[in-house]
C-alpha cells in the first residue's frame, strides 16, 4: 500500500489484527528485527523520518501532564525536541485552531473528554509533522462529541494538509473521514482490501444520511466479513 502526501487514511480491522502495531511500525516505535518486509517514509526509513521529526501521534488517551497547563502542555515538545525547523504556527495559534482560544491557564481536570483530546491534537501538530499518526483517538468520547470531534479534526486537517492515518474500529468514522479505508483481515493481520471513498469535501454531518454514504460503508462492513 502507498499513502500520498497530504491523503488521510483509515485503517480498520478486527481486534488484533495489527492495526496499532501498523502505526508503531510506522513511527519507529518498534524493537528492532520486528518489523518483516519493507517500509518507507517519504523514500527513507522510519528512523530517519522520526530523527526528523516527521511524526505526531495521538493516542485514545490524551496522555496530558496534570500539572500543566493548556498552554504548557501544547509547549511540551517545544522543550523536549531541539529543531532548527521554524513551526508554522506558534502554541497559541494552534490552541486557536483547534478551539480552545481561552482555556490557555486551565488545568486538564477542568477540561472535558473532548477539549482534552484537542489538546492532544494541538500538541501533536506544536512540530509541523508532515504525518499524523492517530490511533482510536475518539473511541472513549460519547457519540455527539465523537461526531464534533469528527468535523474539528477534517477542519484542521484542511489547514495543516499533513498526511493522516487513523486507526478506527467504526466504520462510519473511516468513511466519513478518509479519502481511502484499508482493510485488515483476521490474525495474521493482512492487508484485505483498500475501499476509495469518493465522497465530495468538504464532509458534513448532512452527508452521513446519503445514500451515498451508505452504499459505502455497506461496502466496508461486506469487505470486513460483518
Amino acid at each position: 500500500m502507498t499513502i500520498g502526501r497530504n491523503e488521510f487514511v483509515a485503517l480498520i480491522g478486527p481486534s488484533g489484527c495489527g492495526k496499532s502495531s501498523f502505526l508503531r511500525a510506522v513511527a519507529d516505535l518498534l524493537a528492532p528485527g520486528i518489523v518483516q518486509g519493507t517500509l518507507l517514509v517519504h523514500g527513507g526509513t522510519p528512523r530517519d523520518a522520526r530523527r526528523r521529526n516527521e511524526f505526531a501521534f495521538v493516542f485514545q488517551d490524551p496522555t496530558l501532564a496534570p500539572w500543566r497547563s493548556v498552554l504548557e502542555n501544547v509547549c511540551l515538545p517545544l522543550e523536549i525536541v531541539r529543531t532548527d525547523r521554524t513551526a508554522s504556527r506558534s502554541p497559541q495559534e494552534l490552541i486557536d485552531l483547534v478551539g480552545l482560544r481561552g482555556f490557555e491557564d486551565r488545568l486538564p481536570s477542568a477540561l472535558s473528554g473532548g477539549m482534552r483530546q484537542r489538546v492532544a491534537i494541538a500538541r501533536a501538530l506544536t512540530l509541523d509533522p508532515s504525518i499524523l499518526l492517530m490511533d482510536e483517538p475518539f473511541g472513549a468520547l460519547d457519540e455527539l462529541t465523537r461526531d464534533r470531534m469528527q468535523d474539528e479534526l477534517l477542519d484542521i486537517w484542511s489547514t495543516t494538509r499533513a498526511s493522516v492515518l487513523l486507526v478506527t474500529h467504526s466504520i462510519a468514522e473511516a468513511v466519513y473521514l478518509a479519502d481511502r479505508v484499508a482493510v485488515m483481515s483476521h490474525r495474521p493481520g493482512r492487508l484485505k482490501a483498500v475501499v476509495d471513498i469518493d465522497l465530495p469535501r468538504p464532509r458534513t454531518s448532512e452527508m452521513r444520511t446519503t445514500v451515498g454514504f451508505l452504499e459505502k460503508t455497506n461496502e466496508v462492513r461486506s469487505t470486513l466479513g460483518v
